[in-house]
């Protein structure tokens, strides 16, 4: 386990941090590789009921390391990345995502799979993959028009701009937004205290019918998809262009 990933497992709670501070949290194929293994762990240990998303130092995550895209298929199948989505696709356990500051890229896509995101009001929020000459992924191109409606989610891909927390609670991606980072610790400490409190078969039960089978197989098609076409746009001349402008300001 990467120490820019951290975990910690009490009272039936599985906490996951990103912890890559100096880097906005942007997230390395090791960081992946860890955030799946803490997944498909916490899918194999019934003691675990809540997974807990946070990021260190001011920031969720930035994303992906844009080298990474730049130099290797990011997404291929059997690579890390594909394998933490496709936990993200397939846990039973229930999500929440605590968010303060950057959440771009995958710190946003990710969230369309959180069952509950409380977010500072500080925080941002974007999916910028159109700039950097790619598509999205983690399935958000099927999330992303349930959560927030065709038109909506449309705007945010095709555009790829960065927005606020007010902007994203509109939009079905936070669930409540908090005036601090204080407040945020205390707001998902409550919820998850509150979760934790209701009966563990009917809880289990709620989450499961949330995400039927038919919608955990369409999102593995999309996912499985929106990789295909990924790898395929990150090799343009555009996508090389686009990524190197910005990893070399």
């Amino acid at each position: 386990m990467t120490d820019h990933v951290l975990t910690e497992t009490a009272g039936g709670v599985l906490t996951v941090r990103i912890n890559r501070p100096d880097k906005r949290n942007a997230i390395t194929q090791d960081m992946y590789q860890a955030l799946g293994d803490a997944l498909v762990g916490a899918e194999a240990d019934p003691a675990v009921r809540v997974v807990v998303f946070t990021g260190s130092g001011g920031a969720f995550t930035a994303g992906n390391e844009l080298a990474d895209i730049a130099e290797r298929d990011v997404l291929e199948p059997s690579g890390p990345t594909a394998r933490f989505i496709r936990a993200l696709i397939d846990t039973s356990k229930v999500l929440v995502a605590e968010i303060d500051g950057a959440a771009i890229g995958i710190g946003t896509t990710m969230l369309l799979h959180c069952d509950l995101v409380y977010a500072t009001a500080r925080s941002k929020f974007g999916m910028p993959f159109v700039n950097l000459g790619v598509v999205p992924e983690a399935a958000s191109s099927v999330l992303l028009p349930r959560v927030a409606g065709p038109g909506r989610a449309a705007g945010l891909l095709l555009f790829g701009d960065t927005f606020g927390a007010a902007a994203a609670a509109e939009a079905g991606i936070v669930t409540e937004v908090l005036p601090d980072a204080e407040a945020l610790r205390a707001r998902v400490a409550d919820r998850v205290e509150a979760l934790l409190a209701r009966p563990a078969g009917a809880l289990a039960a709620v989450r499961r019918l949330l995400h039927p089978e038919a919608l955990v197989a369409e999102l593995h098609t999309a996912a499985a998809l929106e990789g295909v076409v990924f790898t395929a746009t990150s090799k343009t001349p555009d996508a090389q262009a686009a990524i190197a402008r910005i990893t070399k300001r």
